[in-house]
């Protein structure tokens, strides 16, 4: 497991529902480059998260 993640899906779960929130809000500014550059780092943490999330047991 990465050393970037946490040991369990609780904790887990709330590292990704973050990120997805985040990349929400970058994503109503696409307009904006800031925008753009916060939707496409937190879409890319979402997507770490969401396979690490996976591979987690309990």
């Amino acid at each position: 497991m990465a050393p970037f993640y946490v040991k369990n899906r609780r904790d887990g779960s709330r590292l990704l529902s973050t990120a997805l929130v985040v990349c929400a809000a970058g994503l109503m500014r696409f307009d904006h480059p800031s925008g753009r550059t916060i939707f496409l780092a937190a879409a890319a943490l979402s997507v770490y998260w969401g396979f690490c999330y996976g591979r987690l047991e309990r």
